[in-house]
């Protein structure tokens, strides 16, 4: 069975709604998407979900428990990753429950699509899907120009383990990318916390956590891999992130010269924002009326009203980095 995954919890409630919707518009409500819990402040979400026939949340503890103690124990072969989170306390390791997106490859579905809560499906995923009849993870964006945010390019041990031209073509973001159940079965589990071990580990970068684990996991193990914006021509495949201020809005799709997104990745954006606009405040994020469409989808009656003058979320980031900077909180 195919399906649709994706990572939550209360922070994110609107923008799972906004997720949800637009998975259903683009592949119809029969369409399966599990949701797997980010920490246990999920009372909003599985309220949602409890109400969408299609979706499941996910509670296999045992599975929970695996991917939760496997990452502690990558993190504890890390050099380095304490002092770059800056606390020593060794029960602490940054942003943990992002990793539980690792569920999926034990999770319902023989394949399935993951896509971060911030992001919206645009388009039918169906041609994602086809590719994992030839391989067996299947990405969509153009991570591979921005390495440092996959592995520590200062890392002599890096390029003795993954050359330039693979760091250059295979290389992804975590927020969106296919692949199969079990396709990381318990003895190549235990192979790379033991290549980890000895020595790989000084490869990852520690401050996006879950995204270079999975890139070390996916080019350490071989597994097949196809990258669309690499291999559609170039005048065929579309961006896909926020950053993008280009994007063409039609009805309530977005178009890349000419070209039809798959998704939109709100990325870099906190849910903070997303919460205040659902809540009425007028912050201006890129593409909002398209987020707010999705969002209110099945409620267009509680869709709610902006009024004032519009305030960019880039200003009140920094008014609000500044502020903490003088009280000394960052």
């Amino acid at each position: 069975m195919d399906g649709i995954c994706t990572l939550a919890n209360d922070r994110v409630y609107h923008q799972l709604i906004a997720l949800l919707n637009s998975i259903e518009a683009m592949m119809g409500p029969e369409m399966p998407v599990c949701v797997y819990p980010y920490d246990d402040q999920i009372d909003r979400i599985a309220a949602e979900i409890d109400r969408r026939p299609n979706v499941q949340l996910y509670t296999d503890s045992a599975s929970i428990q695996k991917w939760d103690a496997y990452v502690r124990q990558i993190w504890d072969t890390h050099p380095t990753a304490r002092q770059r989170w800056g606390d020593p306390d060794p029960t602490h390791y940054h942003r943990v429950g992002t990793h539980r997106r690792f569920c999926a490859f034990d999770g319902p579905f023989d394949r399935f699509i993951y896509m971060d809560a911030d992001t919206l499906l645009l388009d039918s995923a169906d041609f994602i899907f086809n590719q994992l009849n030839h391989q067996d993870w299947v990405v969509y964006d153009f991570q591979f120009t921005d390495p440092a945010h996959i592995y520590d390019l200062s890392s002599a041990r890096l390029q003795e383990l993954f050359p330039d031209d693979r760091i250059q073509t295979e290389i992804f973001c975590s927020g969106f990318y296919a692949s199969k159940r079990n396709v990381f079965d318990q003895e190549c589990l235990n192979w790379l916390l033991s290549e980890l071990a000895l020595g790989d580990a000084e490869v990852l970068y520690p401050m996006a956590p879950d995204q270079t684990i999975l890139n070390y996991m996916v080019m350490k193990s071989g597994l097949s891999h196809y990258n669309f914006a690499l291999e559609l021509a170039a005048d065929r495949h579309t961006g896909c992130c926020v950053t993008s201020p280009h994007f063409e809005r039609q009805g309530n799709l977005l178009y890349d010269k000419g070209n039809r997104l798959t998704y939109l990745h709100y990325i870099g954006i906190s849910s903070r924002y997303f919460n205040c606009i659902c809540e009425g405040e007028n912050i201006d994020v890129p593409y909002r009326d398209l987020f707010l469409y999705y969002r209110y989808l099945s409620c267009p009656e509680q869709h709610p009203v902006l009024s004032g003058k519009a305030k960019s979320y880039i200003q009140k980031t920094g008014l609000t980095q500044r502020f903490l900077r003088k009280f000394k909180l960052v």
